[in-house]
C-alpha cells in the first residue's frame, strides 16, 4: 500500500462483485445527507469501485467483500509549455479546402483521405481539461460532455490543452480558421483535469465509465503517469471489451525503452511524436511498446477565447492518430480495437532509425486499406 497513513489520502476501493458494490452505493446514498464527509465518495461503476479519502486502510484490508485498495494517484497532461501565440497560416492549402490545414495534418495525408471519409457520425471522447464551446472552429463539432470535477457545470476548458486537442482532431472552418484531421467527427469533452493539467486516476476511470455508457467510439488520452494502476487497467480493459478504441500518449521525457501508463497497456494504441522532417521528436519517449508515431512538434491548433497556440508533445501526436481512426471508423463502422491497431501499423510510413522499427501514421493508406476484401465484412 502506497501513501501515508497519518494524512488523509484518496484511495480507490474495489469490491469483489457488482452486488457488493451496489449494496455499498445504496448505503452511501442513505447516509450522505447526514454525514458531509461522505460527499467526497465517487462511484466508479465500470470497475465496481469507489474513490474516497481515508486516513488509514488497515481496518478495510480484512473486509471480505473488498477486492483491492490502491492510492488514487495523480497524472498530468502530456504537453510542453505554450511555444507561441500564432495566427493561422494559409499557404500550401489543399484545393477545395477553406481555412488552413496545419502542417501535421498535411504531413499524414489526411486531406487526401477526405474524399473517402471526413469522420462523419463518429463520437470521440476527449478526457482532458475540457473544451472551449465558443471557439468558432469548434462550434460545429462539440456536443454534450461531462465535467467530472463539478457535474453541475459544463466541461468548459480553463487550461487550453483540451481545446488544442479537439482542434487537431475535428476543427472545421469555412473562413479564416483551421481544419482538423476528421472535420466532421463529433467531440464529447470529458473534463477530468483541472486548470493546472492535473487529474486523479479515479477521475480518468469516471471518464472512461461515462464514455462507455454514452457509446463513444474512440477515447483520446493525451496524458500519463509512471505508476501502474490496477484499477485504471480494469477500466480500460472493460472499455476495450465494449469495442471502444483507446488512444494514449507515451510521454515527453525523451527516454529510451520506456513509456507512461496508460499507453503501456496492451489494450491501448500508444503514440510517440515526430517532427516536420519525419524524425522522432527529441522530447518523445522511444520504445518498442509504442505502436505508432505522428506529428507532435510545434503543432498549432485552437486555443481559449477563439485564439490559436502552438504546443509540442506526444499529446499533440495522439490527437492526429485519434483523428485518423475517426476517418477509418466512419468509412468502415464496426472495426474492433485490435483491427484498428493492426491496420494503422501495417499501412504506416516506415521511418529509418537504427535498432528499432519506427512507424508514422499515414491517413490515406489507412483509410484506403479498408477497401480491401479482408475488411469488407467486418
Amino acid at each position: 500500500m502506497e501513501g501515508t497513513e497519518n494524512d488523509e489520502c484518496k484511495h480507490i476501493i474495489r469490491f469483489t462483485n457488482r452486488n457488493d458494490y451496489t449494496a455499498c452505493i445504496q448505503q452511501w446514498n442513505l447516509m450522505k445527507p447526514s454525514l458531509t464527509r461522505l460527499n467526497n465518495v465517487q462511484p466508479l461503476k465500470i470497475i465496481n469501485a469507489i474513490s474516497c479519502s481515508l486516513q488509514s486502510t488497515a481496518k478495510l484490508s480484512s473486509v471480505p467483500f473488498i477486492k483491492s485498495i490502491e492510492v488514487d494517484s495523480k497524472m498530468k497532461v502530456h504537453a510542453s509549455k505554450i511555444i507561441s501565440a500564432v495566427q493561422p497560416s494559409y499557404s500550401n492549402k489543399p484545393r477545395n479546402v477553406t481555412g488552413t490545414v496545419p502542417w501535421g495534418i498535411r504531413h499524414i495525408r489526411a486531406p487526401q483521405a477526405w474524399g473517402k471519409s471526413r469522420g462523419e457520425r463518429i463520437r470521440i471522447g476527449i478526457i482532458d481539461t475540457g473544451a472551449d464551446y465558443t471557439h468558432p472552429d469548434l462550434r460545429h463539432c462539440l456536443s454534450y460532455g461531462v465535467n467530472l470535477l463539478n457535474r453541475h457545470l459544463m466541461p468548459n476548458d480553463d487550461n487550453g490543452h483540451g481545446t488544442h486537442i479537439a482542434g487537431t482532431i475535428a476543427a472545421s472552418s469555412r473562413q479564416r480558421g483551421i481544419n482538423g484531421v476528421a472535420p466532421q467527427a463529433v467531440i464529447h469533452p470529458v473534463k477530468a483535469f483541472d486548470n493546472q493539467g492535473s487529474a486523479f486516476v479515479s477521475d480518468i476511470i469516471g471518464g472512461i465509465d461515462w464514455c462507455v455508457k454514452n457509446q463513444i467510439h474512440i477515447i483520446n488520452m493525451s496524458f500519463g503517469m509512471k505508476a501502474y494502476s490496477k484499477a485504471l487497467e480494469a477500466a480500460i480493459r472493460n472499455a476495450y471489451q465494449a469495442g471502444v478504441i483507446v488512444v494514449a500518449s507515451s510521454g515527453n521525457e525523451g527516454k529510451q525503452a520506456t513509456i507512461d501508463y496508460p499507453a503501456r497497456l496492451r489494450q491501448v494504441i500508444a503514440v510517440g511524436a515526430t517532427t516536420r522532417r519525419g524524425q522522432i521528436a527529441p522530447f518523445s519517449n522511444i520504445s518498442s511498446k509504442i505502436d505508432i508515431y505522428a506529428p507532435g512538434d510545434k503543432i498549432y491548433s485552437t486555443w481559449l477565447r477563439g485564439k490559436y497556440h502552438e504546443l509540442s508533445g506526444t499529446s499533440m501526436a495522439t490527437s492526429h492518430v485519434t483523428g485518423v481512426i475517426a476517418l477509418m471508423l466512419s468509412r468502415k463502422p464496426g472495426l474492433k480495437p485490435m483491427q484498428v491497431k493492426s491496420i494503422i501499423k501495417k499501412n504506416a510510413k516506415l521511418l529509418l532509425r537504427t535498432g528499432i522499427s519506427i512507424k508514422e501514421i499515414h491517413a490515406l493508406r489507412a483509410v484506403g486499406a479498408l477497401a480491401k476484401s479482408a475488411y469488407a465484412d467486418n
